[in-house]
């Protein structure tokens, strides 16, 4: 016949009864957990530990500085919950007897099979993240390393946001929400889906709304629960269907409503994305927002390439640049910058002919190396390498699109030495 199976169950120990035998290392650690359960906890044992000692020094728990006798767990009142763990298999059988006789509960440290109450390996969503809320426990039938193992792997995925994590049941979510709801500006690297920070991919899973654009990394919109909506604004070269003002007007109306939104960018938020706009929106109409840093395309892009932006013996300092508002623009970027300081170019291939032209007239060499890097960290990646001289052209005749990351400097004769870096 096959042995019964455990019951799971999670206790409420809150201002209840709950003793501890034993003064080490192990009962402190039970003690601790009925602490954080807020269990009235006392502790009986000769001696304590210096973590015991301290709480109760502190008025945590209730000290019986003596040995266990009968009757412990009745007196003043009957106990909830019994973990004994003082290392000495008389005493621990007495105590697990006298709870058998009392129907209380106890847990055995010393014998799990003689148990019968088992503690698991507890993994909890840390405050403040996607998962907060959320506690995981993992027996593995007595086999406690292996339950740690399973806890361990279980918080890194709470922390990595590839658990669903997102609340389905919120109380009364039919009325009207108490409390705005939160935006978090996502910085979503350069492109590939496995570039996104730890933060961000956190909080994408616990995302009521999501609201994106081109750039981003937009195969993990598919990860989403069918329930989550998805907001597209995405912008292309002369095309705004969406404009920034909407934008901002669209995070605050779902936060309004207690949504927890997203902000899904490519890059970084803080770097040529009008995240500091949507924030200050947001900030203003009085809706907590946080911004989550992102890898971004100015450097990472031209990585990808294998072009450092700075190299030792070629130059120590680089200079990002909006392109897509003309040539004036960018002299301006670079007018206090290095003679050979690197010029990263964002949206820089419509007006890349008169940039060029400006960039030579502003005293650049026109045998100054030039390499445009087309959607960087996708399977669609290709470098075309010119001159300022003969950029334009040879971007035209290569057919060169957006997005794309422009790359002004010596060091993109390093690319010749590496060739693409990106992964696979």
């Amino acid at each position: 016949m096959t042995a019964a199976a455990d019951y799971p169950l999670t206790l409420d120990l809150h201002g209840r009864r709950a003793v501890v035998v034993g003064g080490g290392p192990v009962a402190a650690r039970r003690a601790r957990g009925l602490l954080d359960a807020g269990a009235d906890v006392h502790v009986v044992a000769p001696w304590a530990c210096e973590d015991l000692a301290a709480a109760a020094a502190a008025g945590q728990v209730r000290w019986h500085q003596r040995e266990y006798v009968a009757g412990d767990l009745l007196e003043p009142e009957s106990a909830w919950l019994v973990h004994t763990a003082t290392g000495d298999p008389v005493t621990d059988s007495q105590v697990a007897r006298e709870a058998e006789a009392a129907r209380i509960w106890c847990v055995r440290a010393d014998d799990a099979a003689a148990s019968s109450a088992w503690t698991p390996a507890v993994a909890r969503g840390r405050e403040g993240t996607a998962a907060e809320g959320l506690t995981v426990a993992v027996n593995a039938g007595g086999d406690p390393r292996r339950a740690t193992a399973v806890r361990d792997a279980v918080l890194a995925a709470l922390d990595s946001g590839t658990l669903p994590v997102r609340r389905h049941r919120v109380p009364g979510a039919n009325a009207a929400p108490s409390r705005p709801g939160r935006v978090a500006l996502v910085g979503g690297g350069p492109g590939a889906d496995d570039l996104i920070t730890v933060r961000g991919r956190a909080l994408l899973a616990a995302a009521d709304v999501v609201v994106t654009d081109r750039l981003g990394p937009r195969g993990l919109l598919d990860t989403l629960a069918s329930d989550v909506e998805v907001v597209d604004v995405g912008k292309t070269p002369g095309n705004h269907p969406t404009s920034q003002q909407r934008i901002n007007e669209i995070l605050v109306h779902h936060a309004s409503q207690g949504r927890n939104v997203v902000r899904l960018k490519g890059g970084d938020p803080f770097v040529l994305g009008r995240g500091g706009e949507e924030a200050l929106h947001c900030a203003e109409h009085g809706i907590p927002v946080e911004v989550v840093p992102g890898v971004t395309s100015a450097v990472s892009v031209p990585a990808a390439a294998g072009i450092p932006v700075t190299h030792r013996g070629i130059t120590a300092s680089f200079v990002v640049a909006s392109a897509h508002e003309g040539a004036d623009h960018v002299l301006s970027a670079a007018a206090d910058a290095a003679p050979d300081a690197t010029l990263v170019l964002l949206m820089g291939v419509t007006r890349l002919a008169e940039t060029a032209e400006a960039l030579i007239a502003a005293g650049r060499p026109a045998t100054t190396p030039v390499a445009l890097v087309e959607r960087g960290w996708t399977p669609e990646q290709r470098t075309t390498v010119s001159t300022l001289e003969h950029a334009a052209a040879d971007a035209a005749r290569a057919g060169v699109r957006a997005p794309a990351v422009v790359v002004v400097g010596d060091v993109v004769s390093v690319r010749s030495r590496l060739g693409d870096l990106a992964g696979e």
